[in-house]
This record gives C-alpha cells, structure tokens and sequence, in this order.
C-alpha cells in the first residue's frame, strides 16, 4: 500500500490539473476519437461488415484501444520529457526516498485518468449506437491493463528522450503507425502475411484483440493478453532502470 499511497502524492498536482480544467480535457480527449467514428463508421464503413460483425461495433473496440495508447502514450511522455529536460523538476524525484516503481507509477496515473475518461464516453456512446457491444469487468480490466501499458510505454519515451523533435520521431515512426495499421479500424485479414507477422510483434494488435473481443464477447485471446502482460513487465523494467541510472 506505501507504494500506492506514494505514487498518488507523485500524481496528486496532475490530479488537481484534471480536476480543475475537467471540461478542457474531456473535449481534448474525445473529439479525435469521435471523428474517426463519424467518418470511417459512417463516412466508409455504414451498412458493412467484419467477420460477420457490423463495422460501426467491430470499430468503436478499435477506437477505444487506439484511444488508450495516444492519449496515455502523449499526455505521459511529453510531461515526462518537459519536465526532466527543460523545468529539471523531474530530478527533484530522484532525490526524495520514495521506491523507484512509486514514482513511475506516479508518473502514469494523469494518462491513464484522461484515457479512462475517454474510453468511457466512447463504450457509452458505442452501446447507443450498437447492441454488439457489451460492458463487462474483463472488458474494463482489460482497458485498465492497456491504459498502464501504454503510460509505461510513455515514461520510457520520456526518459530517454532529449527534446521535442526526439519525442516527435518516436511518435511518428512507432506510434502513428501502430495507430493506423494494428487492426484499429479494419481487420488485418486484409494486409499481406509478412505485414501480420510484424503486426503482430506489436503491442496495440493485441490489445486491441482484447478490448475488442471482451467488449463483442467473442473468443477471448489468451495469447494476446500474455503479449501485453509481457510488454508492461519489459516497459516497468527498463523504466525503473533508467529512473535508478538517473539518480546515480
């Protein structure tokens, strides 16, 4: 519990920044999300079908993953990055006697608050619009284990990155790609083998696996829930090593 406990006061400013400015970060976190909806469920994909499923419930899974990497992954990084490389503030952390996995997890809370947000607004707005999808506590656990993934994911970004640009790169050579092309919004049926197979080496194909399949109670992958668990112990590892480098 001291664990916990102490990562809620590294996170307690970025939970007062979300309290206070509560509207400006719902809207910065859904209307992305609610315009790939509009335009690819009814712009592309109205009256279509995948895998025996309608398009508008096979995607909104799809959306919500998508939605649980960028806004973890960016609002986690660039604090991460800003606040160790310009403000130096981030050092301050090294020199208090809390446990290394306190702060990282301290660091990761506000992204996945602002992702939760997001994925909640999209499941209710998902559930008017198909009767596909379904709430469940695997579904939500499974959101909840992809949130922390991916803000892992962005403390490592944060840490090793040195500037805006670096972080920049980052996203556009890993992070936009994985958005558009890990089975998000169309099936990777549709893709060449050799394209799958690396697809697959990717953590968003399966989280978005999970999500999907746990919200439209299909065949749960087991497989894929490894993979993930996987990635959020290797993102932990190398987070906590470069936080305890840092302090030496």
């Amino acid at each position: 519990m001291t664990v916990i406990s102490d990562s809620f006061r590294v996170a307690w400013i970025d939970f007062m920044f979300i309290k206070r400015n509560i509207l400006v970060v719902l809207i910065t976190s859904l209307v992305t999300p609610l315009l790939y909806i509009v335009a690819f469920g009814y712009g592309f994909g109205s009256g279509a079908t995948v895998d025996g499923i309608d398009y508008i419930a096979f995607m909104i899974p799809g959306v919500m993953s998508m939605s649980t990497m960028n806004s973890c992954f960016n609002n986690v990084a660039q604090k991460v990055m800003v606040q160790r490389t310009y403000y130096q503030s981030f050092d301050e952390l090294f020199l208090c006697s809390m446990k290394p996995i306190s702060v990282i997890l301290g660091r990761t809370w506000a992204g996945m608050i602002r992702s939760l947000i997001s994925c909640a607004v999209l499941y209710a707005v998902g559930m008017v619009l198909t009767e596909d999808m379904h709430l469940s506590i695997l579904s939500i656990g499974v959101i909840l284990l992809c949130c922390l993934t991916y803000s892992l994911l962005g403390v490592v970004a944060g840490m090793l990155a040195n500037s805006h640009l670096t972080l920049t790169l980052f996203t556009t050579l890993v992070i936009t790609p994985m958005t558009f092309l890990s089975g998000t919004i169309f099936s990777l049926d549709a893709l060449p083998e050799v394209a799958q197979w690396i697809l697959n080496a990717l953590p968003l194909t399966h989280s978005t696996d999970c999500i999907r399949s746990s919200i439209l109670d299909t065949g749960f992958p087991l497989v894929s829930l490894a993979v993930i668990l996987v990635y959020m112990t290797v993102f932990i590892l190398i987070s906590r090593h470069l936080l305890v480098k840092g302090r030496q």
